[in-house]
């Protein structure tokens, strides 16, 4: 047996260097994929590109190569794109070149091809347009989204305020970690949409799913989940630690698989609740279509896709932006000015406020940029050889647009290091935008939740801060806000917070 193995093992490792060989074959064909660091077998480009710093690194390297580039990440050629110019021409400009979706080895493995964040071809385009077409429906109901935003805001101030319930100083506050709340606030959100209802903060259930949310992405941004994504065609057959976010995933899943079972037990077509009920009407129309994308696994993976979407990269950034609030309290201040200007103590926020609050406005922008949560976007890939820029990018191959390269720009944002709203600010004071500002990516493959996140942003920040005071419980000199994992996505540290009632 343990022959057995070790000859496995030499196999698997000589089909590794055998695919190495031929990719590099590949790549360094004349007129073919861009120039880049010579790769190694098996292990790619690993000594040039660092997991636990992916985007930093391919920053790096674009310098010595430029702005269009490759390197191979374990035996995967991936193309690089470096620069605001040249993500735009790739994704705005050519946008069905490059609309198809890259290899990402967990999303491949979980949804199998199937949903609408992993998903290519005729698949992708059905379910995402179906599923934008609803969401937008729901938003147009009896209750907006935005209706749905504030209500889930007022919940949310409960819940900050209850932390002051016991042991309470009306100069301290009582210190508490904000991440489970703002998950909770943020997913049921989503949840009103993709249920049809919402979970109390104390449901163990519900905080269960919370906690399996942050730990998926933790996982995916982890060195352990970054070397998984370079050499999964190894660990896929092996044991260890980097099958644990499988089964976070498979947990989200069950979840979804429940409620999906009450729908159909409580579905009328005539009168659908929310995106499973449309999602199992459009079922039963197309049961007679044996091609369908409608059917009950895509169902589980785009309500999973939805659920996971909805929640982590929205309560991250607002998560990450207090944590910005509290080593700037200047700027908190100076939003507070323009709330009570604007909205005053006795009515919530609104979204047509925002036009009325440039500072505001700017902040909210200014922490997506600055944390630039997912710097490398989720990979993309080209739907035929294209020519680009003078070289071949052959059909299939995987593409990383560095929006991280935009949205530090030093000629469109001067010192982009700097946390500073007036990078979003005119000198008379009035809102700028930004052709550079592409946080959730940019043309066919642009974020779907994009209008819902950042109405979610601005509205949350605010009620908060209306209502509240953030203070650290260190010296905001002694706060880090350097991402504790980078990966394809940036994670800030955790920290504690006071909140003031004002």
């Amino acid at each position: 047996m343990l022959l057995l193995g070790a000859a496995s093992v030499v196999l698997l490792i000589c089909v590794a260097c055998l695919l190495s060989i031929v990719q590099w074959r590949i790549r360094s064909g004349k007129g073919k994929m861009p120039e880049g660091p010579a790769p190694l077998p098996i292990v790619g480009n690993l000594l040039q590109v660092k997991p636990k710093d992916l985007a930093k690194t391919l920053e790096k390297l674009s310098e010595k190569y430029g702005p269009v580039f490759s390197v191979q990440l374990g035996s995967t050629p991936v193309v690089v794109l470096s620069g605001y110019e040249v993500v735009k021409e790739a994704l705005i400009d050519r946008a069905d070149e490059f609309a198809a979706r890259g290899h990402m080895p967990i999303g491949d493995r979980a949804n199998k091809g199937l949903g609408i964040i992993f998903s290519n071809n005729e698949g992708w385009l059905q379910v995402r347009r179906f599923a934008l077409t609803t969401l937008r429906n729901f938003g147009m109901g009896k209750r907006s989204i935005e209706e749905r935003i504030q209500e889930e805001a007022e919940h949310l101030l409960e819940e900050i305020t209850k932390t002051n319930d016991c042991n309470f100083s009306e100069l301290t506050g009582m210190p508490f970690d904000p991440t489970y709340k703002l998950s909770c606030a943020v997913s049921n959100v989503i949840c009103s949409i993709v249920f049809g209802k919402r979970y109390d903060y104390k449901d163990k259930k519900f905080l269960s799913l919370m906690n399996n949310t942050n730990k998926i992405f933790e996982l995916m941004n982890s060195r352990l989940g970054q070397f998984y994504q370079m050499f999964s065609y190894i660990l896929d057959y092996l044991p260890g630690p980097h099958n644990k976010i499988f089964k976070e995933i498979n947990a989200l899943k069950a979840f979804a698989a429940e409620e999906i079972k009450l729908h159909q037990v409580s579905l009328d077509p005539s009168a659908p609740q929310d995106f499973i009920d449309c999602f199992l009407s459009k079922m039963q129309e197309e049961k007679d279509n044996p091609k369908s994308h409608f059917h009950i696994t895509n169902l589980i993976t785009s309500t999973f896709d939805l659920f996971i979407a909805g929640t982590e990269t929205t309560s991250t950034t607002v998560r990450y932006g207090l944590l910005l609030l509290l080593k700037y309290p200047k700027i908190q201040e100076k939003v507070q000015e323009e709330i009570d200007r604007v909205v005053g103590r006795s009515r919530r926020p609104g979204v047509a406020d925002r036009t009325q609050m440039p500072y505001t406005d700017a902040v909210v922008h200014e922490i997506q940029r600055f944390i630039t949560l997912i710097p490398t976007s989720v990979p993309h890939a080209v739907t035929k050889d294209v020519h680009f820029r003078g070289y071949v990018i052959p059909k299939g191959t995987t593409v990383y647009p560095l929006l991280s390269t935009a949205l530090y720009d030093s000629k469109e944002f001067p010192n982009p290091t700097e946390f500073n709203p007036g990078h979003f600010l005119n000198q008379n004071g009035t809102f700028r935008k930004s052709e550079f500002f592409i946080p959730f990516s940019a043309g066919k493959r642009i974020c779907p939740g994009e209008g819902l996140a950042r109405m979610e942003i601005f509205l949350l920040l605010t009620a908060i801060l209306q209502n509240f005071t953030v203070k650290p419980v260190v010296s905001p000199d002694e706060l880090s806000i350097t991402p504790t994992l980078s990966g394809t996505g940036n994670i800030p540290p955790y920290y504690q917070l006071c909140a003031i009632p004002r």
